[in-house]
Parts: C-alpha cells; structure tokens; sequence
C-alpha cells in the first residue's frame, strides 16, 4: 500500500463473481476475481499499447513442423499465467475496490 501518485494514472477495480454448476445446475462452488477496468483508457495514455495476440492455426502448424525439422524443444505456457511472468518497464498502480477501502478505515479509526 502507498499513497496514491498525482502524476501518475491509476487504473480502478472491480470484483467479478461467478457461480460455479455442475451437470444437474446446482451451484458446486462461488468464485470472485479482482479484475482491472481496461474499459477505463483514455486515448492517448497507454492506449495503443493495448493488444491481445491470437495465433492462427496454420501458424501453430508451421511452427510445430519447423521445430520439428530442426530439433528444438518446444515448451507450452498457459495464456493465464504467460502475463503473470512478465518484466515490466514501468510501474503500475492500480486502486483497491471501494468495499475494501471501507473495511480498512473502519479498522483503523475503531
């Protein structure tokens, strides 16, 4: 937790929540997820360096074949955690949810 930066842009957050089912319909577990509002750009701060690469088929074939033909060790990475692995240039703040940030000062001034 730090102070929130005037000269920096700070994205907000928000809770997603899901329920789980099983085949017959009924609920088998509750998830929530803290999700960044990417909806919340403005054009012109970090706008165009937004992207979300998706391969082709025939390049996935092409490059199997070719990795094939010369030898090379091939390594998969799931897409969730490829960003998680990430080196970042900059620093990034983002802001707690509104919910949160009221359970906290509640505990402070108690």
């Amino acid at each position: 937790m730090v102070p929130r930066p005037k000269d920096k842009n700070v994205i907000g957050t928000k809770w997603i929540f899901k329920n789980k089912l099983n085949e017959s319909g009924d609920v088998i577990r509750n998830k929530a997820r803290l999700v960044c509002k990417g909806y919340a750009q403005q054009e012109g701060i970090d706008f165009e360096e937004t992207f979300a690469p998706v391969a082709r088929l025939e390049a996935i074939r092409m490059f199997l074949a070719l990795s094939i033909f010369q030898k090379f060790k091939v390594f998969q990475m799931d897409v969730k955690s490829a960003f998680l692995n990430g080196d970042l240039d900059e620093e990034v703040y983002i802001e707690q949810p509104i919910t949160f940030q009221n359970v906290v000062t509640r505990k402070q001034y108690q």
